[in-house]
């Protein structure tokens, strides 16, 4: 290149020094390079199939410090689903330490492992051995909470444990408590159900009342999501009272998630319906959880039931609805680990069947977001494909042949794709696609339920009448206000004002909770609404908080900087522009 820029005479330039066949050569040799590459990267990617789910780059920098187990851990979180960094032994060789002891998850809750992992080695080697860890430490925590659980005070126990672990086991107990009350039916106790919805309401109160003291953001976190999930537990009791049900096999009670703890083969099974699943111990850390409604309920038993009959599961219905988040919860429910994908026109058959690849040899769920966005001649090979991995599991094989290579086959496997149906540039999909996927439509979620119960998990106690001022404002809204292109009044607008209004809420305790939720609600919408609409929005909270008036918080420090900033830039330091910025 030097050369040909020294020389001006194009003709020269490029004949003597034969620059066509040069380059030609060296561009044989690179694909060369590539085409090893892509076979060196697939053999590791068979040894340890998550490597599927993270880029080439990714991966060569994974292999080429496999030997220091520190400089790998910043590409942990991409292969698990909340793992982020390890701890290692003490006396480990500072540097470059090969023994870890425990795993941290995004939130820095640590998990001490039940038997050590050894980092030595290939890094697939090993990393396998990290995945082995994490899920017997798991499964051994969960083990040691179902057995103390009766020993001590509930609030007590739950901040023992791990947050997985302790929601996953308080699941456990309502199915075996909820057994133990149907046994009581039977024998003619009529008011078992009645005094076990008693203690679930004290013992929700009690948790309440932890929520509104003082908490590590950590134990917070904990709480309110076992809180979320006790919501649902005592909704499901009080409605099996009143519809008078009296035994174990009535479909309000089987169409429940149910955790129940096998003793002899000490594993977590999942019963929903007749389908029976096996919990997969992947650490979840310390995450939030869905609010469980009916629209909920229905999804996880479409999901489920098309998983037992060996099939895909295809939620569908406008943006906002809960497709992928609910998709998402279920794997969380189940312990498994769940990918998603967003799809776009890009993607070939190539790129989608090494996704299939992994998710066969991990056994972890992938869920395709928008999937009708893939182009209609990509989506027909693609059925062929998840067609191939359901007969394996249909004729229950340890390998199969998948893309011309034998590989291994873990039969919790689950292919989800979400579709947001009649948009612009969106396919019908194919006929031979359509039958692998059981359809499950989703369409208005239950916002007020959702509403309530993240109100009572942000430790507001009047939750039901709040929820209820909080969607007629937003519903009013849609309907009154004009329609501006970056208005939401969806869900998840919703969720982001409950946060608000929680942190508010601990921020003064003594202030009456219609005031911190209409302040929320006010401060928060202000800043977006267009002026002609400002009138209306203050009309409509003023109906729905008749009387009350909160005056805003104020930061004058800020106001003072943003006055300066203001005049800085040679505008005009109106009040309501800075009342906006």
């Amino acid at each position: 290149m030097l050369d040909s820029a020294k020389t001006k005479n194009v003709i020269e330039a490029t004949n003597k020094t034969h620059l066509f066949e040069k380059l030609e050569d060296l561009q044989k040799r690179l694909a060369l390079c590539e085409k090893a590459l892509a076979e060196y990267l697939e053999t590791k990617r068979i040894a340890f199939p998550r490597f599927y789910f993270i880029s080439s780059t990714d991966l060569l920098d994974i292999l080429s410090k496999g030997g220091r187990p520190r400089e790998v851990i910043v590409h942990l979180s991409k292969l698990f689903d909340n793992m982020s960094d390890l701890e290692f032994a003490k006396n480990d060789h500072m540097d470059n330490p090969k023994r870890a002891v425990g795993m941290y998850s995004k939130e820095r809750e640590y998990v001490p492992f039940q038997t050590e992992c050894c980092c030595y080695g290939p890094v697939e080697v090993w990393l396998a051995c990290l995945e082995e860890s994490m899920k017997k430490s798991v499964g051994g925590h969960l083990f040691d909470a179902v057995s103390v659980y009766e020993d001590r005070s509930r609030e007590q126990w739950i901040l023992e444990f791990p947050a997985q672990v302790a929601l996953t086991g308080s699941q456990i107990w309502w199915s075996n408590d909820m057994e133990l009350v149907f046994r009581r039916l039977e024998e003619g106790f009529e008011s078992a159900l009645k005094d076990y919805n008693k203690k679930q309401i004290s013992q929700l109160n009690l948790l309440i009342g932890m929520l509104l003291g003082e908490l590590s953001p950590g134990d917070r976190q904990k709480i309110m999501t076992v809180c979320t999930i006790d919501v649902h537990a005592r909704d499901i009791v009080a409605s099996l009272i009143a519809q008078k049900v009296a035994n174990s096999q009535a479909f309000q009670w089987l169409s429940q998630l149910r955790h129940c703890w096998n003793e002899e083969r000490h594993h977590c099974y999942i019963n929903i319906c007749d389908a029976q699943f096996l919990y997969s111990y992947e650490y979840l850390g310390n995450t939030p959880r869905l609010v469980i409604t009916p629209l909920t309920d229905r999804c996880y038993i479409t999901l489920t039931q098309s998983l037992h009959l060996t099939m895909s599961g295809a939620p569908a219905g406008p943006a906002g609805s809960g497709k992928t988040e609910t998709t998402k919860d279920l794997g969380r429910a189940m312990g498994v680990m769940v990918y998603i994908f967003n799809c776009s026109e890009q993607m070939d058959y190539k790129s989608i069947g090494n996704i299939y690849k992994g998710l066969a040899q991990t056994g972890a769920w992938g869920c395709f977001d928008e999937f009708n966005r893939i182009p209609v001649e990509v989506l027909s090979v693609v059925a062929v494909q998840v067609k191939t991995i359901q007969d394996a599991l249909r004729s229950k094989k340890k390998r199969f042949l998948f893309l011309d290579q034998d590989i291994v086959l873990k039969n919790s496997v689950g292919i989800f794709i979400t579709m947001n149906p009649g948009y612009a540039g969106r396919a019908e999909l194919p006929e031979n696609l359509k039958t692998l996927f059981r359809p499950c439509a989703m369409v208005v979620p239950d916002t007020e339920l959702i509403c309530e119960i993240m109100l009572v998990a942000e430790g507001f106690r009047g939750a039901k009448l709040l929820a209820r001022k909080f969607t007629a404002l937003y519903s009013l809204c849609k309907e009154l206000l004009s329609k501006q292109d970056h208005y939401d009044w969806g869900l998840r607008a919703v969720k982001s004002v409950l946060v608000l209004a929680g942190a508010l809420r601990r921020r003064d305790k003594t202030r009456p909770e219609n005031q911190v939720l209409m302040r929320a609600l006010r401060d928060f919408n202000m800043p977006k609404i267009v002026t002609e609409d400002v009138s209306i929005f203050l009309g409509l909270l003023g109906d729905l908080f008749p009387g009350l008036e909160v005056e805003r918080e104020r930061d004058f420090e800020f106001e003072k900087s943003v006055r300066d900033t203001t005049l800085e830039l040679r505008l005009q330091p109106e009040e309501t522009f800075i009342l906006k910025v």
